[in-house]
């Protein structure tokens, strides 16, 4: 099975790229926001201990977070491979990531960063912003702060897998089809 993480800052395209991703190779999708929501819902023993930690405006613990993802992947055991989507965040949710798939004899097939310059990010969700009724597209100060926050979360993730030499920057302005294709390009040899 193939374990991929796609990054990318707000407006990269990542969303519309792990889309064509799952369609194209058959892979499951994994968005820890999904899973919270999920599990919260559903009030199952994970869901109540994050609601605990959320409710106090804290930051719900990575083993709780790892404990969800871990369930997740257990209930798909015929998929092709996952895509991650936002996780992992910090060096020690990387490392919690792959404790957990060195349990199953899998490990992170490959990290993919959109790479994208800001100029052309705040250039992008200006324009989104137009359409999507979301403040966050609307105001150039917060888009450049999110710029920030990604380049200064991703980067200690990026490294960490890039030291196992499975990090892979992919230039990430152009069609929509020629992004895709230059990420095809990185997974096609895993497949």
């Amino acid at each position: 099975m193939i374990h991929l993480i796609l990054f990318g800052p707000p407006g990269s395209g990542k969303g519309t790229q792990a889309e064509k991703l799952i369609a194209h190779y058959q892979l499951a999708h994994i968005s820890t926001g999904d899973l919270f929501r999920a599990e919260t819902s559903q009030k199952t023993e994970l869901g109540l201990q994050a609601l605990e930690y959320m409710s106090k405006g804290q930051l719900v613990p990575d083993a709780i977070t790892i404990g969800m993802l871990r369930k997740k992947v257990d209930s798909m055991p015929d998929v092709k491979g996952v895509i991650y989507d936002g996780f992992p965040r910090t060096a020690a949710q990387a490392a919690a990531l792959d404790e957990m798939l060195c349990e199953k004899n899998e490990e992170i097939s490959l990290l993919l960063a959109l790479d994208v310059p800001e100029e052309e990010i705040v250039s992008r969700l200006l324009n989104r912003g137009l359409t999507s009724g979301r403040p966050d597209d609307q105001n150039e100060e917060i888009i450049r702060k999110r710029f920030q926050v990604y380049l200064q979360e991703t980067a200690v993730v990026y490294n960490h897998y890039a030291s196992h030499g499975k990090s892979k920057m992919v230039n990430g302005v152009g069609s929509i089809e020629d992004i895709f294709c230059r990420l095809c390009e990185q997974i096609d040899p895993l497949i």
